[in-house]
């Protein structure tokens, strides 16, 4: 019984470290750069989650809701309000507060979607939120660096890849061997030292991937939408007759 929980003390997790996020991001505690370190280590979390369910075989319909739920608070109203706090203050109220909520909404309409269709291997449709989410959080800690009105669009643009049809990498599918997972508590407790360790560093480091990531998927579809590619993919697939036969 006890192993059929396991997942969901992952999930918990991370909907704990979002909630700590949130509370970093008070006038009283102020901590920016802990702040965004702890939507990370939620990342971290939420894909470990699903890896030890399969692992253990212990995948439930209570898992996917409650890992849905924690997600909209440790990857879209955290990483907004963290935006906010150091970003959209000053700014007038109207468009501060909509850019902001309109990230955790997009969010959630996100993971609806991603609950009710049938899943796709290999690659989401959208953005996945943890990974908006870890953009955000990571970009707002350039605030001083970058102009306010980059990072508006930014995170306008982050909310729209959220809820396009976009595809991204699934990385999820690589899973954990049973036999392989109490390395799991050893590679988390490790990545929770680094982190409190090198908070606002680290941040910006993981920001980069992050961000390649999201402009990947992005720039696959621009591809896909270029004439002269089209014509490239048609002309391969005269050239080579099995292609063709098994794309009729």
């Amino acid at each position: 019984m006890f192993t059929k929980s396991i997942p969901s003390l992952f999930t918990v997790a991370n909907l704990f470290l979002g909630i700590v996020a949130i509370i970093l991001i008070f006038p009283e505690n102020a901590r920016y750069d802990l702040a965004a370190m702890m939507v990370i280590i939620a990342m971290l979390m939420d894909g470990v989650d699903g890896r030890v369910a399969r692992a253990l075989n212990a995948q439930s319909e209570f898992g996917k809701e409650l890992d849905s739920l924690s997600d909209v608070i440790s990857f879209g109203v955290a990483p907004a309000f963290i935006m906010y706090s150091v970003a959209f203050q000053e700014l007038s109220a109207a468009p501060a507060w909509i850019i902001t909520a309109l990230f955790p909404i997009c969010g959630a309409l996100r993971l609806a979607r991603f609950n009710v269709i049938t899943s796709h291997a290999g690659y989401f449709i959208g953005l996945p939120i943890p990974a908006a989410g870890g953009v955000l959080a990571t970009l707002a800690l350039f605030h001083k660096e970058i102009p306010v009105v980059v990072l508006m669009v930014s995170t306008l643009v982050l909310s729209f890849l959220m809820v396009s049809t976009v595809k991204y990498p699934n990385f999820k599918k690589v899973g954990i061997p049973r036999n392989a997972v109490w390395v799991v508590p050893i590679v988390v407790l490790i990545s929770v030292g680094l982190a409190l360790w090198l908070p606002q560093h680290l941040s910006k480091i993981i920001f980069v991937p992050l961000v390649l990531y999201a402009l990947y998927g992005l720039k696959k579809n621009v591809d896909r939408r270029l004439p002269w590619r089209n014509r490239k993919r048609r002309k391969d697939a005269q050239d080579d007759p099995v292609q063709s036969e098994h794309s009729a």
